[in-house]
């Protein structure tokens, strides 16, 4: 089954950064919008961030507006999620995941996924 592999999670102290991965080795990702979501322990999953895949028009969660930047190498066939001044609250799995459009910020028709990659912040 085709899926994407994301990396770059750890444990990093508030305050910190981080630059999540996202790469599809069988299939091209140009063609697709891409989502970020992340899902903490005990809570739903929910969606962080969305490129689209025609203009590049970038979408954020309220919560990391400002903290989180997504952007896209098509030439590496990667998706990346930068993250700055890292919370306590941003602790999750993070997830990318391609599919057909973004809806704000959500991912939408949701066709291939991550197995994710765990992000913890703390001191």
């Amino acid at each position: 089954q085709l899926q994407l592999v994301e990396s770059g999670g750890g444990l990093v102290q508030p305050g910190g950064s981080l630059r999540l991965s996202c790469a599809a080795s069988v299939f091209t990702l140009d063609y697709y919008a891409i989502g970020w979501f992340r899902q903490a322990p005990g809570k739903e999953r929910e969606g962080v961030s969305c490129i689209s895949s025609d203009d590049g028009s970038t979408y954020y969660t309220d919560s990391v507006k400002g903290r989180f930047t997504i952007s896209r190498d098509n030439a590496k066939n990667t998706v990346y999620l930068q993250m700055n001044s890292l919370k306590p609250e941003d602790t999750a799995v993070y997830y990318c995941a391609a599919g057909s459009y973004c809806s704000g910020y959500v991912l939408y028709g949701r066709h291939y996924w991550g197995q994710g990659t765990q992000v913890t912040v703390s001191s």
